[in-house]
């Protein structure tokens, strides 16, 4: 059995193909590597590109497994599926063709997923973008796959969720370990806002809303207010206030709720975040303050997942 297997999903992949493999040959990882695509319907030169690769590849010990020559693209997550299923590593490390990784990513991600099995380890970032994902094989079995409803499906949010729900635990790496590509063509651009929108709103309403009788949303702002009108009405019953530090929010005392179908409209206090009571969620983002937020976070000595929990 291989070490580590690149999962690589690919649609059209033809001008990524160079960049991305050579930056996988060149790895200074001393395991058994395997490189898994599984091609998706390409109609551009992505197959006679990966033959050219084989022999490349093999001559630094890396083998190349390729399936799929469908002319039926059938989505992302199917795509990963297959490359997983065709493929002997003990860890998965997900890619995306149009992205180039570091040459210490594998032999990085490999050291720290070794020591937690049931994690995804990610690269370092303010984000989470698949991309970066490294794992032990059994956290995919464990969940059973990626969702394959196809174009416009956040098969990666789907996927995390699940793991997260499970049991699953995260690891981040503290290193740039990949380089990702954002263009037009890009996978993640067919993806409604509208539709991540409410996967993570049920998500936090059925894993963490459920569990508290009364929170805070910290942002009385657009975002804040945003949460709220998306919160099942029994959810927005136990919103106690919205918090915040502009005073032009806070002077305004009460947030009306005027789109509720309710005859007497929800109202809310709005109070300055040191004012406020816990539980938090916070609906803010993080690195937009120049550090104004964080510090003003700290400054409560609140436990993230306890206290308070981020939705920004």
């Amino acid at each position: 059995m291989t070490d580590v297997s690149i999962i690589l999903p690919v649609y059209n992949g033809e001008k990524w193909i160079e960049d991305c493999l050579r930056a996988i040959r060149d790895q200074d990882f001393s395991g058994r590597l395997e490189i898994s695509i599984f091609n998706d319907g390409s109609t551009d030169a992505t197959l006679t590109k990966l033959r050219e690769w084989k022999e490349h590849l093999k001559q630094k010990s890396v083998s190349l497994v390729v399936g799929g020559h469908s002319s039926n693209p059938r989505g992302v997550g199917y795509a990963k599926n297959q490359a997983v299923h065709q493929s002997s590593g003990t860890y998965l490390c997900f890619q995306d063709i149009d992205d180039v990784m570091s040459s210490d990513r594998v032999s990085k991600q490999y050291q720290a997923a070794k020591s937690e099995l049931n994690s995804i380890y990610t690269s370092h970032g303010p984000t989470l973008i698949m991309p970066t994902w490294f794992c032990h094989r059994s956290v995919f079995n464990k969940i059973g796959g990626f969702n394959e409803g196809g174009k416009g499906v956040p098969e990666d949010l789907i996927f995390f969720l699940q793991h997260l729900e499970l049991g699953g635990g995260l690891g981040r790496v503290d290193a740039d370990l990949i380089m990702y590509r954002y263009h037009p063509g890009a996978t993640t651009f067919s993806i409604h806002e509208d539709t991540i929108w409410k996967i993570r709103i049920e998500y936090i309403q059925k894993q963490v809303l459920q569990k508290w009788q009364t929170f805070t949303i910290w942002n009385a702002g657009k975002q804040g207010r945003k949460f709220y009108r998306s919160l099942t009405p029994a959810n927005q019953k136990k919103v106690m206030a919205f918090c915040d530090v502009d005073p032009k929010k806070i002077n305004s005392a009460v947030y009306t709720y005027q789109e509720s179908k309710e005859k007497i409209k929800p109202t809310v206090p709005i109070v300055h975040y040191q004012s406020a009571t816990p539980p938090f969620i916070l609906c803010m983002k993080l690195d937009m303050t120049g550090g104004e937020f964080e510090k003003n976070l700290a400054s409560l000595n609140l436990r993230e997942g306890v206290d308070f929990f981020h939705f920004n």
